[in-house]
């Protein structure tokens, strides 16, 4: 018979040591679990604040792209030629993620508020024009996310 398959090998050793390394191994994961979730970005009270920072976040990208400063900005720069007929801007927010996050402020009373920067570009083109501040808020009252960016020179 082969030395491994001898029924008087003792494997209750190797049994106790992989039980040992598996039960330690669950421990490490918890504990990095429990470190990762109280360590999250975008935690936050959405009773307190009405929607969540993650939600607010997106919210605030996609009113930024339909804020109505961009059509004041539009007819301006079409009227200095420097946007053709048919073209459309766009912006988008231009902070790094982790200094986006960082932004959001809660707002007493229920709410949320964040300045960035965001990049205006002509749809369809990479090419930045420039860049204007933006700011955005959500009223817990009202339920919705305002967006607003600020033209040049008071326009």
């Amino acid at each position: 018979m082969s030395e491994l398959t001898s029924p008087t090998r003792h494997s209750t050793v190797g049994r106790t040591l992989l039980w040992v390394a598996v039960l330690l191994s669950l421990l490490l994961l918890g504990f990095v679990t429990a470190l990762s979730i109280r360590h999250n970005p975008y935690y936050s009270d959405r009773a307190a604040n009405g929607i969540s920072k993650f939600k607010f976040i997106e919210a605030c990208k996609e009113a930024i792209g339909h804020a109505e400063q961009l059509a004041t900005l539009k007819g301006l720069l079409q009227q200095t030629g420097q946007l053709q007929p048919g073209q459309n801007l766009q912006a988008e927010i231009a902070a790094e993620p982790r200094e986006l996050v960082n932004s959001v402020q809660a707002v007493p009373g229920g709410g949320w508020a964040l300045s960035v920067p965001a990049n205006i570009s002509i749809q369809g083109q990479t090419a930045v024009l420039g860049q204007l501040g933006a700011q955005c808020a959500y009223d817990k009252a009202q339920g919705r996310t305002v967006a607003q960016l600020q033209l040049p020179g008071g326009l």
